[in-house]
């Protein structure tokens, strides 16, 4: 099988020429360029991740259902319009250039780039997953996932999103947490996927593959995001100091529970859709 996979797939080589033009262009072309080179650029790093853990594996999100994959990209926009919802309260960022658009124009395209935003982590996590470093967290600490733990979850994240709605110079980091603690529980309790069934069992792979695949996604995002135009800014009370790109650099550690929270509401909105898988193979990667 490692020899049938040792050629480059044709969409990985289309993903490295996507990145490879629209990176240079996204940041040297004058006026509006990001509007329109957002989604090529993150489709040509998605595609050629996915080429990568297919080499790796044999197996990837591609492979295993082209019409899964693509509806992947149909359900992150909406899933991302939620966190920018949230953040008409929290005023957390804002976007360079948005004046310039139409309201229809400006939210059409937005909602074209937020598609890539689960695709690329879900396939950075999938990578991460299938990397030898995350073979120890197959058993790791069990965490007793009993039915009171999920209507304790549940209290405790409608309380840290009622908190953030009403004073959000203060509460605002629970956007990073709320949501997660609301919707596993709903995912247990409407029997749909949840990432705690792993723990239950001391598998922390998911947990871990996600928060690190978010870590990795973040840094392109900000750093791809530095020279763009439009882009986006932050208004981070209390934390805007040591930036790494736009982003302060304790912001970061948001984009851990990020991943979570979009694994939790994709396996909610729709819960037959893919998951995080590892072949026999990676088992010997």
């Amino acid at each position: 099988m490692r020899g049938i996979r040792q050629h480059w797939p044709a969409r990985g080589w289309a993903g490295l020429i996507l990145v490879a033009v629209c990176w240079p262009l996204n940041w040297m072309l004058p006026g509006l360029r990001t509007s329109y080179l957002f989604f090529p650029l993150w489709l040509g790093y998605i595609l050629a991740v996915d080429a990568l853990v297919w080499r790796r594996t044999g197996s990837s999100l591609w492979t295993r259902s082209r019409r899964d994959f693509v509806l992947l990209f149909v359900i992150s926009a909406p899933v991302w319009w939620l966190f920018e919802l949230i953040n008409l309260r929290t005023g957390n960022w804002e976007y360079l250039g948005r004046a310039l658009f139409g309201p229809l124009r400006f939210d059409v395209l937005s909602t074209i780039s937020f598609s890539t935003v689960i695709p690329a982590v879900f396939e950075t996590a999938e990578l991460m997953r299938g990397l030898s470093w995350a073979k120890p967290f197959a058993s790791g600490p069990r965490v007793p996932a009993t039915p009171w733990i999920f209507v304790g979850l549940f209290i405790v994240g409608v309380a840290m999103l009622s908190a953030m709605l009403v004073c959000p110079k203060i509460f605002y980091p629970f956007v990073w947490i709320s949501v997660v603690f609301i919707f596993e529980p709903i995912n247990y309790w409407a029997s749909r996927p949840y990432f705690l069934n792993d723990l239950r069992q001391g598998d922390w792979r998911i947990v871990m593959s996600l928060a690190l695949g978010a870590l990795v996604c973040g840094l392109f995002w900000e750093m791809w995001n530095y020279y763009s135009f439009p882009k986006w800014i932050y208004h981070i009370p209390g934390l805007a100091f040591f930036h790494i790109f736009e982003m302060p650099l304790l912001g970061y550690g948001g984009y851990v529970p990020f991943a979570l929270e979009l694994y939790a509401l994709k396996n909610f909105l729709w819960p037959g859709g893919p998951r995080l898988e590892v072949t026999e193979l990676d088992e010997g990667v």
